[in-house]
């Protein structure tokens, strides 16, 4: 029996002294059983019915004796007691059908987990030569799942990350972000130029999608010490050096995937030790009484420590005391941190606008 049972049974057992205990301090005259009625429906919220009918029995049989030692035996007590008993069947029957309901809930969460580990398949702690962790902050409590995605696959063109943002909620978002991992996973081992995956993803969901529906997305790629990024509307990416934040704006705005995005990309160099977070707008509008989440003035105490781990552990902590663990919306995270540069791979294609591609 789980905590919260022992709790309510522990609960139905009180009120049922309570009523006793008033009942006895009243008189030998019963005029409060009709109450332990309560008991058994009290019991039923938490216990299977086996439980339920052994209480409701207790009551029934407090109720008997009270009504046998009344200087007055009425028909009212016996309706009374009557009235106990069919409450305790009630009860039973309300158990039972709250229990398998129980137990469907249970088995569509567990089938909800194994879908978001087949959606967004766990990170790290390692990816080629950079250490990477992914956190998936779910808005709502019964659920892990929802519309937004990432992914990190090393490459022979490097390390390539992607982190988007599906419109809209429900499973029509969880579908539409597994097209687009699906089709990410497949893209990002085939494709030379990052903008070559955008046009393909951008592809897979106009195919999927209506004319309202769009995917806003970041890809990363991480070459050599070389950071190239593409933005299709989504929000910039934070990249923490020495203390300092700075967001790696896209050189022009792009639309979002399902709305033929034109990006440009920006390229910077890596140091070692610098850390990038990619994150979803959920971060970006998580806001207490008006007041933003202030993600870039607090992002260097909360990320810059300890493991990438650490530091997401560290952002999830902070941003759900900010919120009083309420969120309007779902959040992916994803934070990596650069060592060094790792040998460059020969006979492989450079993206002419990287550095030292003329080279």
């Amino acid at each position: 029996m789980s905590p919260e049972s022992r709790a309510g049974l522990g609960a139905a057992v009180v009120l049922l002294a309570v009523i006793s205990g008033v009942e006895l301090a009243d008189g030998p005259q019963p005029h409060y059983i009709g109450l332990l009625a309560a008991v058994p429906f009290l019991t039923a919220l938490f216990v299977p019915w086996r439980e339920v009918l052994i209480v409701g029995a207790t009551a029934t049989a407090i109720a008997i004796a009270f009504s046998v030692f009344a200087n007055e035996p009425s028909m009212s007590n016996a309706l009374n007691v009557c009235g106990i008993m069919a409450a305790t069947g009630i009860a039973a029957v309300a158990g039972t059908l709250r229990a398998r309901q129980a137990e469907r809930l249970a088995e569509l969460a567990k089938l909800a987990s194994v879908a978001q580990t087949a959606v967004l398949r766990p990170l790290g702690p390692e990816v080629g030569t950079l250490a990477v962790a992914g956190r998936y902050i779910s808005a709502t409590a019964a659920a892990d799942i929802g519309g937004d995605l990432y992914e990190v696959v090393d490459t022979p063109y490097g390390v390539r990350m992607i982190i988007g943002d599906v419109r809209g909620k429900g499973l029509d978002a969880v579908r539409l972000a597994s097209i687009v991992l699906g089709s990410y996973r497949h893209v990002a081992y085939e494709r030379a130029d990052l903008r070559a995956i955008v046009a393909d993803l951008d592809r897979a969901v106009a195919r999927s999608v209506g004319d309202e529906d769009f995917v806003t997305a970041a890809l990363v790629e991480e070459r050599g010490g070389t950071l190239t990024i593409v933005n299709c509307g989504h929000p910039a990416p934070l990249l923490l050096r020495r203390g300092e934040v700075i967001p790696l704006e896209p050189p022009a705005s792009a639309p979002p995937l399902g709305f033929t995005p034109v990006v440009r990309p920006r390229v910077e160099r890596l140091e070692p030790g610098d850390r990038l977070l990619l994150y979803t707008d959920g971060l970006a509008e998580a806001r207490r009484d008006g007041e933003f989440f202030p993600t870039a003035a607090r992002a260097w105490r909360l990320l810059g420590h300890g493991t990438v781990g650490d530091g997401l552990a560290s952002l999830e902590s902070a941003l759900s005391e900010w919120v009083e663990g309420r969120l309007d919306d779902d959040i992916a995270l994803v934070l990596m941190e650069y060592a060094g540069a790792r040998p460059a791979t020969a006979n492989v294609a450079v993206p002419s606008w990287e550095l030292g591609a003329d080279a």
